[in-house]
């Protein structure tokens, strides 16, 4: 063609510009590897494959895939190498999940055999089933074998995980799978379960993609609910029992109509109570006195009666949250907070966790004396909180001046440490231990001494969860959440109980990394759903929390990994320590 050789090409020597060369390979699969795969695992092998067992190599090759945790993903040597061994592996029940992971599952044949070697194989535990329920395993059957390992477990169990169940229905593949079959199946037998089912379901009505599913399992939870028949023991008929939860939500939504009215009372706070507590008298005087007993949203065995509108009241915060005092059917009483304006979910998810991890420490006979406060969120943007009678760190500070002199009105003894009893500051330094190894795993920012609360017995607890998973509204948050206000309750860096502190703090540091892999699993249930922390990534936000148990190190390096970063977070609380002015100090300022 004319004018072809009109541009001559440069002599590349000259220039270092970069060559771009387009290559319509990249990405793809090598067709002559892809084929030595498939010949490497033909099923026609399975006869030589049955027999071969692994030599000392690769034993300790296999044994290092089975320590890894659930988040990493394994490459394509390591599935060869479980592949090729698989039937020496059947007797370890570990190995099931990563097995697993090494199918391939668009294969029909080898889907098939994988499927009938997982039947034979050592029934696994039911943190692992929960693997297989995340969004990496779509096969039906293996997500039906995962099932039916979550059979075994007990109510109290099945209750610690309901939430991230629940939220494991996003990855099935049908609306009426076999985990929403044996959600409902346990729930029938038991009105707790029920009733947080009800709950965590109907708040994910409002997820657009996802609604018609969670809207099946509701109506499938109803349908059998309202067909049990009447127990010979005086329980009462499914049709009662799916009342005594729906009227759940009709007072849920008679409370966000009260406090549409006071907040409208124009004036300050004490005009809002007084509009509060004459609406509950007044016009609804039936919230004084209900019909008949509801269900508490919170605690389902609590049956409660009514509203004492002279003890409810409201904070002092830009959403006026109200503190309702619900009069209960064995004649005690029962605090809550309603809020409205706020997303739940997230504290939800946080007090659950700690929930879960008292129960994991107390398992191991150490008891922190946590307060995992019960959490309900009831929609989108409202939900209920147990009230824990108690005061801030920053209240008790302007009262007292230190933490000491205000717990010293409540226990005092002149021959304890301090002038307080021995059994108050140990339940003190406890929960501090506690409260400060599960905000540095679960990563809980923006703390100060508001969130900070102190209970008359000494057990300190953290509340408000907005912002988790190493997200803080202030730079440089320090690692550990310790403010010096609770050191010096201790005697200061350098005493006895501090030395017991730092050793609570390695003891369930290192009694929950044990449980690493079931944390990392409900996280990863997590995935799919609307909690802001985690929705934003969440495979950034598995991945910093799988950083935080420092897998790479046994059980004695994690004590020193853990005291130095103690020690280092300490230091920069006081100054006098440390020449400069650390740029963590500045934290609780």
């Amino acid at each position: 063609e004319s004018g072809a050789n009109f541009l001559l090409p440069s002599p590349i020597a000259s220039s270092n510009e970069l060559v771009t060369v387009w290559d319509p390979e990249v990405g793809k699969i090598n067709p002559s590897e892809h084929k030595q795969l498939k010949l490497a695992r033909s099923l026609t092998r399975g006869i030589i494959d049955r027999d071969l067992k692994p030599s000392s190599n690769e034993r300790k090759s296999i044994q290092r895939i089975l320590k890894y945790p659930p988040t990493r993903a394994l490459s394509g040597d390591e599935r060869q190498l479980l592949w090729k061994f698989r039937f020496s592996l059947m007797s370890e029940k570990r190995a099931l999940t990563k097995f697993l992971r090494c199918v391939e599952w668009s294969d029909v044949q080898e889907a098939k055999q994988a499927i009938e070697l997982m039947g034979k194989w050592e029934m696994i535990d039911v943190c692992d089933a929960l693997e297989l329920l995340s969004p990496l395993f779509e096969s039906e059957e293996v997500r039906a074998y995962a099932v039916s390992v979550l059979e075994r477990a007990d109510d109290e169990e099945l209750q610690c995980y309901l939430l991230q169940l629940v939220q494991a229905l996003r990855f099935e593949r049908t609306d009426k799978s076999r985990l929403s079959q044996f959600l409902v199946q346990r729930s029938l037998r038991n009105i707790e379960l029920a009733s947080f089912l009800r709950w965590f379901v109907a708040v994910e009505l409002h997820d657009p993609a996802y609604a018609k599913r969670f809207y099946s399992t509701y109506e499938f939870l109803e349908e059998n609910m309202i067909k049990l028949t009447a127990g010979v023991n005086g329980e009462e008929d499914g049709f009662k029992m799916w009342q005594s939860l729906v009227r759940q939500t009709e007072l849920t939504a008679q409370l966000c109509s009260i406090m549409r009215d006071v907040r409208n009372v124009r004036g300050n706070t004490q005009k809002k109570i007084e509009k509060l507590r004459q609406l509950l008298s007044g016009l609804l005087s039936e919230l004084t006195y209900f019909d008949e007993p509801i269900r508490s949203p919170l605690a389902p065995s609590v049956l409660i009666t009514g509203i004492v509108p002279s003890e409810s009241s409201i904070f002092k915060s830009a959403l006026h949250p109200l503190r309702l005092t619900f009069r209960t059917a064995n004649g005690g009483q029962s605090k809550v907070i309603f809020k409205k304006g706020d997303d739940i979910r997230q504290d939800q998810l946080v007090v659950q966790m700690v929930s879960l991890m008292d129960r994991l420490l107390k398992l191991e006979n150490l008891d922190l004396h946590l307060t995992p406060y019960k959490v309900l969120a009831t929609g989108q943007d409202e939900g209920m909180l147990e009230f824990i009678p108690s005061r801030s760190l920053a209240q008790i500070l302007s009262d007292h001046r230190s933490i000491i002199s205000y717990l010293q009105k409540f226990h005092p003894d002149e021959h304890g440490p301090f002038g307080i009893t021995a059994t108050c500051l140990e339940t003190f330094i406890k929960s501090c231990a506690g409260y400060s190894v599960i905000t540095y795993i679960l990563g809980i920012g923006d703390r100060h001494l508001d969130n900070l609360l102190l209970r008359d017995d000494g057990r300190l607890f953290h509340v408000d969860f907005g912002f988790i998973l190493g997200r803080d509204p202030k730079p440089f948050p320090p690692p550990m959440k310790l403010c010096k206000e609770m050191v010096e309750a201790m005697g200061g860096a350098e005493s006895q109980y501090y030395t017991r502190f730092k050793s609570y703090c390695c003891e369930a540091y290192n009694i929950l990394r044990k449980s690493s892999n079931l944390i990392l699993n409900l996280f990863h249930l997590m995935a799919g759903s609307n909690i802001p922390d985690i929705a934003s990534d969440p495979e950034k936000g598995i991945l910093k929390l799988q950083e935080k148990f420092r897998l790479d190190l046994d059980d004695e390096a994690c004590i020193h990994f853990f005291q130095d970063l103690i020690n280092e977070s300490v230091s920069a609380l006081f100054p006098q320590m440390v020449e400069t002015i650390h740029r963590w100090a500045q934290y609780w300022r």
